[in-house]
């Protein structure tokens, strides 16, 4: 498990705290999802019917959309590969092994990317910011850090609900 990165713990920069609590964030969804039974990685506990597997593939998406069709202004083709008929979407064949490599490839992606850019730098122009001017690398951090964080909370509730681990 990754250690919770406190904010008493040094850090050189912002672009570390950064990092650091989507490190936390990300293994933190991996591990509860990793603890639950295979049965309920695919049962929906929630009036919304989403599954924890929906949920790590709706993750890495947003990483996606935010990082690269966002700020890096690369053409992705699936975008919304996470969605089918208006809510989140993982097919037959999809394993949790699969969908945590993929989430873990694409974080790996976000810090190469985070690394290598300032977090005053704007966004390249592209239809992610639907006609909007471009955020800065740090707004985007921020609505990942909060994205991953509302959604470990709901998974917290899930796992709860499914019998597994609890709390941090």
């Amino acid at each position: 498990m990754t250690a919770f990165p406190e904010p008493t713990n040094p850090a050189g920069s912002r672009t570390e705290v950064f990092l650091r609590y989507l490190d936390y964030f990300r293994e933190s969804v991996v591990d509860k999802v990793s603890a639950l039974a295979e049965p309920e990685l695919r049962r929906s506990r929630l009036p919304s019917g989403w599954t924890p597997l929906e949920l790590l593939t709706h993750l890495r998406h947003v990483e996606l959309r935010w990082i690269e069709w966002g700020f890096q202004g690369r053409d992705v083709a699936e975008p919304w590969g996470d969605r089918r008929d208006d809510r989140w979407y993982v097919g037959p064949d999809e394993t949790r092994a699969d969908l945590v490599a993929a989430l873990r490839a694409q974080g790996a992606h976000t810090t190469a990317v985070v690394m290598a850019h300032d977090l005053a730098e704007i966004g390249a122009p592209g239809p992610r910011w639907r006609g909007a001017d471009p955020a800065s690398l740090e707004r985007v951090l921020f609505h990942l850090v909060q994205e991953y964080a509302r959604h470990l909370g709901h998974l917290d509730v899930v796992a709860e609900l499914a019998g597994g681990p609890t709390g941090e």
